[in-house]
């Protein structure tokens, strides 16, 4: 099928983005779902760091590349082999699919799947198959979800049915922000009530971290952010305490556990000194390949400190993203509150230059479906 989708030729281009344009919105062809997979109507999808560090060449990947990968959408059709979806289902995807037999998958979230790491390392399905063509050219996919288009196949591991009482903008973000912010606290922090929690970094995934952590009515939970707008809105969330990184350094502010969110080496350098006796410091950013830190291994032995790797949360998407759905829906989760603004297809190049910028949450593309 003929679909328009939003395509990287060339990584690295330069700023502004609205003017190289580094992402290109063109028609495509679709192939139909196989035997293991769904064909899906994107209804919304969340503009994302790990897009950017693709756009920005900073997480190297095959071009040409269609981007995009936390997403809702509508099951439109049903390939042979699957069970447990049907057309009509709203489905969250998952940018990591869970082959559910290598030594990973034996872990319980804890490390990614083996086989759909090297799927989405390759640019290719769980199945090794390319299914987006232009012009007799292959289109390579990302994370196996491709979410900047109109529609997409993927594999039935990459998505997850949630309730349809979840509106698409808000069930888009639960498969990426909320799915590994939320995953830092729950699955690998495990705060107990009387810790006191700090995030470091308010991107998507650092403010995902903190409602979920508010919502585990935990002691006490402090924000940390360079940016005065961002500490803001994490008083306006409900944080017990903001401060700049400069201020945790010379007010030696620390907490019993520690969510590194933000993918920058000063960022895990600050949240690694403020990791308290006997705390733990949870790191979930994703910094350049080539970034290195300075720590003193000292700090590690003498205070009993502990430092954890969390990929997507440390997550089981079957199992987490409805749990997450049903936090919102019953109205202690709000997710709506990380959304910065809903934009048109159209302006998604001007969204990664405000993503760089470093003024949005979350800004999630609406499809529209006028004409369909």
């Amino acid at each position: 099928m003929k679909i328009r989708g939003a395509v990287l030729e060339e990584m690295g281009l330069a700023r502004p983005y609205a003017q190289s344009q580094p992402l290109k919105i063109v028609e495509l062809d679709l192939a139909g779902p196989g035997p293991t997979e769904l064909l899906v109507r994107m209804d919304a999808a969340g503009v994302c760091h790990s897009d950017l560090s693709v756009v920005e060449g900073n997480r190297p990947r095959p071009v040409p590349m269609l981007l995009g990968h936390e997403a809702c959408g509508t099951v439109m059709e049903v390939g042979s082999d699957v069970k447990g979806f049907d057309i009509g289902d709203q489905v969250v995807m998952s940018f990591l699919p869970r082959c559910g037999e290598c030594q990973a998958c034996q872990t319980d979230g804890k490390l990614p799947c083996s086989v759909g790491s090297k799927a989405n390392n390759d640019g290719v399905m769980m199945s090794g198959e390319i299914s987006l063509d232009r012009d007799g050219e292959k289109i390579y996919h990302h994370l196996g979800v491709s979410a900047f288009a109109t529609h997409a196949v993927v594999d039935y591991r990459s998505a997850v049915v949630v309730d349809r009482r979840v509106p698409p903008e808000i069930a888009a973000v639960l498969g990426c922000a909320v799915l590994t912010g939320g995953g830092a606290v729950l699955n690998a922090a495990k705060p107990s009530p009387e810790e006191t929690i700090m995030v470091v970094g308010l991107g998507g995934v650092g403010m995902a971290a903190l409602i979920t952590a508010l919502a585990q009515d935990v002691k006490e939970v402090i924000a940390v952010d360079s940016l005065p707008s961002k500490l803001e809105r994490a008083k306006e969330l409900g944080a017990h305490r903001v401060f700049t990184p400069q201020e945790v350094a010379e007010q030696g502010i620390t907490a019993d556990k520690v969510i590194e969110a933000a993918g920058h080496v000063r960022a895990f350098e600050t949240a690694y000194n403020a990791i308290g006796f006997g705390g733990t410091l949870v790191t979930v950013g994703l910094p350049p390949a080539h970034a290195t830190s300075e720590i003193a291994p000292l700090n590690l032995t003498a205070a009993a400190r502990t430092v954890i790797g969390s990929y997507l949360g440390s997550a089981v998407p079957a199992r987490d993203i409805p749990e997450y759905a049903d936090l919102y829906l019953e109205g202690k989760l709000p997710v709506g509150e990380l959304i910065s603004s809903t934009i048109r297809f159209e302006d998604i190049n001007e969204a990664m230059d405000e993503l760089a910028d470093g003024n949005a949450i979350r800004q999630v593309i609406v499809f529209d479906r006028q004409g369909e």
